[in-house]
């Protein structure tokens, strides 16, 4: 029997019979149910096991390519997602999802969740096997440039660790210039392969019915493309008077660190390339409370406050690659390789605020891997929905400015965080107007990209950069500034994920507050301790996995629908 229709054949002749018994007298309802319910649970079964080996290969080849840089790694890579694509590409294991799917009443509900979930895998890759292997060897290639690139600055190579070291430390404009083009020089030499990728995988959303590929993506990620501009439209309503006013104060800041008219104010001299991040303000430099530490001792600080409340991450930082080489992936992420318990994270750690929040992000996302109930079937075994796991990274990331944590954690000097607590607090609403508004430059450029391929999108870019952060446009520049930003090819469509995590965090942080009586700014909200936390978050979110659509799964989370509110009085409550 060939492997691609082993799945569809295994219950065909079942669900024939079943059918038939539809037919029947009302005598017979339960034996259709109880024959409905078997051929689900055949297909499953055997979908289940065969999709976890090709996961599981997936895993671990890119885990390789992402810590090596190797060539073959890619290669193998390449090859191991073009097989799961291949493997959810079954024409008539399709059909019989959709069949069995039709008779959902008589579904166990982890059955009828399953099959959702493996309907939208089998959906996207209902494509003719020469294009979905041109978008899988292609989209591999990209990866494999951006990873294993490193630019040059008057004929020397600098990691992207070193030249953002050169952005948070250089004073002359000049320099700083040369340092954020350096930082762009990857998407010249990669933004033709992304715009024909694009066009691709355009083709490829078309084949299945839908506009392209933008709409696809939102609409396979169970997401209602109406409700998601609605929300991102509120927040640009939001965050715009208060993003206007912080910004005017931040570039007053920068105009005097710079000797520059902060009308005049340009890209780099902010220090985060995409200006997703603050620049560390005038006031309080975050770098300062773990600066003295070794990176090493950063790990070490994630993992001694993840035990405190009761997530423990030895396991997963024994598994992990934590700190930067050549050839290894510059970037971070965690992967639960085998939904069995092999958690781990790919770090670049330096004893920076930044890494240390990413540290504590990452493990976020291995925490919420490892708390998923592991009895449930292998399709189910994750989070609940993308922004869901971003947004419990999200909770604990920016714990690395609060300021009992740094005391506790970091052992920053009471009196020292005291003195610098309010500025510690603006800072924090810094970050949340400015990733806000970075956001919506991603969301709406990234519609447009796939809208029209063939626009000038070098010039839409900035365009939607000036609308939405703010930023001056560098004077007669033509250059794809955009594809230096990874997402557009290993995480395309996703970003707005990140922006309905913060909206999540937020929420979940007015729970916790809720739960424990905090009292004042939930952004203040300590968890030293709080294993109550950690029960919590296991309870609620992290063991019903995906087994409810998010919108169920949120509001049974933390007791009501996904919400801005808690978001907006995070930023008015810093006022």
């Amino acid at each position: 029997m060939a492997k691609s229709m082993g799945l569809a054949a295994a219950v065909t002749v079942g669900f024939l019979l079943a059918a038939e018994c539809t037919s029947a007298e009302p005598k017979a309802s339960k034996e259709v149910k109880k024959m409905s319910t078997t051929n689900a649970k055949s297909f499953l079964d055997e979908y289940q096991k065969k999709y976890a080996e090709l996961d599981i290969r997936v895993n671990l080849t890119y885990w390789d390519a992402a810590t090596t840089g190797k060539q073959e790694a890619f290669d193998k890579a390449g090859e191991a997602v073009l097989a799961e694509r291949k493997f959810h590409s079954d024409a008539d294991a399709y059909k019989l999802i959709q069949k069995l799917r039709a008779d959902a009443d008589n579904l166990t509900p982890h059955q009828a969740r399953s099959l959702k979930i493996a309907e939208l895998a089998y959906q996207r890759n209902q494509l003719p096997a020469d294009l979905l292997k041109q978008i899988v060897e292609l989209s591999t290639e990209i990866e494999k440039d951006i990873k294993t690139y490193r630019a040059t600055v008057d004929g020397k190579r600098f990691s992207n660790n070193k030249l953002l070291e050169l952005l948070s430390e250089e004073k002359d404009s000049n320099r700083r210039k040369k340092a954020w083009e350096a930082l762009k020089q990857v998407g010249g030499e990669i933004a033709p392969k992304i715009v024909r990728l694009a066009k691709l995988r355009n083709k490829a959303a078309e084949h299945l019915g839908f506009e392209n590929y933008w709409d696809m993506q939102i609409r396979l990620q169970e997401h209602d493309p109406k409700q998601l501009l609605a929300i991102f439209a509120d927040l640009e309503r939001l965050t715009q008077e208060p993003f206007e006013q912080m910004k005017a104060e931040l570039d007053g800041e920068l105009g005097r660190r710079f000797s520059v008219d902060p009308k005049q104010m340009m890209p780099w001299h902010y220090d985060n390339p995409f200006f997703q991040a603050p620049p560390p303000s005038e006031k309080v430099d975050l770098d300062e409370f773990y600066e003295d530490k070794t990176k090493e001792q950063i790990a070490e600080i994630s993992g001694k406050f993840f035990a405190d409340v009761g997530l423990p991450a030895e396991g997963i930082l024994k598994r992990s690659d934590l700190y930067e080489r050549e050839g290894k992936d510059q970037h971070a992420f965690a992967m639960d390789v085998d939904r069995a318990g092999d958690v781990r994270t790919l770090c670049n750690i330096t004893p920076t605020a930044e890494w240390m929040g990413v540290t504590l992000h990452e493990l976020g996302h291995a925490v919420y891997d490892e708390g998923v109930d592991r009895q449930l079937p292998y399709n189910l075994r994750g989070p609940a929905h993308a922004f869901t796991t971003e947004g419990v990274a999200m909770l604990f990331g920016c714990l690395m400015q609060e300021p009992s944590w740094m005391v506790t954690y970091a052992g920053a000097d009471q009196a020292r965080v005291d003195e610098l607590a309010e500025a510690i607090r603006q800072q924090r609403r810094r970050e949340l107007l400015i990733f806000a508004r970075w956001t919506m430059v991603m969301l709406h450029f990234e519609k447009a990209l796939y809208e029209n391929p063939g626009r000038d999108l070098n010039t839409l870019w900035w365009d939607y950069v000036e609308r939405f952060q703010l930023v001056n446009r560098p004077a007669d520049r033509d250059e794809p500034d955009w594809a230096a930003k990874p997402h557009f090819t290993i995480a395309p469509v996703y970003y707005h994920n990140y922006m309905l995590g913060e909206l999540f965090a937020a929420q979940l942080r007015g729970a916790l507050a809720k739960k424990s009586g905090h009292e004042g700014p939930t952004i203040e909200l300590k968890f030293t301790g709080r294993k109550d936390f950690g029960e919590f978050l296991t309870k609620n979110v992290f063991q019903p996995a995906k087994t409810l659509p998010w919108p169920k799964f949120v509001e049974k989370a933390v007791g009501e629908p996904l919400t801005v509110k808690y978001f907006a009085e995070e930023i008015r409550s810093e006022k």
